[in-house]
C-alpha cells in the first residue's frame, strides 16, 4: 500500500467550502489539475466522472461514500491498483475547518506501482487545496 495525506486549516466554514465541492462541473474553475470534467450524474454516490489533466490522458472515478457536509470519497480502479481518495472537512480549534485530502493506493502492484504513481496523483493536492480555501474564503 501507498498512501499520502495534506490538509490545511481555514476559516471558511464548512458548508462554503462543501458547495464548492458539490459543484463538481465548477472544479475546472479552481483545480488547475483539470483541464475538462464530464459527470455521469449527480454529486451522489454511484455517480461516475471522469476528469483529463491538461496534456494527460482522462481518468475515470467513482464516488462511492458521501456525508454532505463532510466527506466524500472517490475511487479509481484499475485492477492491480485501486486508488482511493477521501476529501474531508474537519472541525479544527477557533471554528476553523481542516480541508483534508488522502490518497491510497491499494491492490497487487501498489508496492511496485505506488512509489511512482502515487506522487504523480498527489503533487498537486497542496495547490488544490489552497485554491479551494481561497475560493471558499472570498
Amino acid at each position: 500500500m501507498w498512501e499520502y495525506e495534506h490538509s490545511v486549516e481555514t476559516t471558511a466554514g464548512r458548508e462554503v467550502l462543501w458547495q464548492h465541492w458539490s459543484d463538481m462541473a465548477a472544479w475546472p474553475q479552481w483545480n488547475a489539475g483539470i483541464e475538462k470534467i464530464e459527470i455521469d450524474g449527480p454529486f451522489a454516490v454511484g455517480t461516475t466522472f471522469t476528469m483529463t489533466p491538461p496534456g494527460d490522458e482522462p481518468v475515470t472515478m467513482r464516488i462511492i461514500e458521501l456525508v454532505p457536509g463532510e466527506l466524500f470519497t472517490d475511487v479509481m480502479d484499475a485492477g492491480d491498483i485501486v486508488v482511493t481518495t477521501v476529501h474531508r472537512l474537519e472541525k479544527a480549534e477557533g471554528g476553523r475547518t481542516r480541508v483534508v485530502y488522502r490518497t491510497e493506493i491499494t491492490g497487487p502492484a501498489a508496492d511496485q506501482v505506488g512509489p511512482e504513481l502515487g506522487p504523480a496523483i498527489t503533487g498537486d493536492f497542496p495547490d488544490v487545496i489552497a485554491a479551494l480555501v481561497a475560493l471558499a474564503e472570498g
